[in-house]
């Protein structure tokens, strides 16, 4: 499935070359921004901080 998204976009690409810019210049404009970077990092790393397990006895 992800090749398959990749093969798309580069026939995106290739068929409409100035889409590139358009996506540098989006992706330029949500890197510049914190918060969005991190919100994206932590869904990526997906720390599970509700499963911490407490000994009981």
């Amino acid at each position: 499935m992800r090749w398959l998204l990749l093969g798309a976009l580069a026939g995106l690409l290739l068929a409409y070359p100035q889409l590139l810019a358009l996506v540098l210049a989006a992706a330029a404009v949500v890197l510049a921004k914190p918060v969005v970077v991190a919100f994206g990092l932590g869904l990526a790393t997906r720390v599970p901080l509700t499963r911490v397990r407490r000994r009981t006895r």
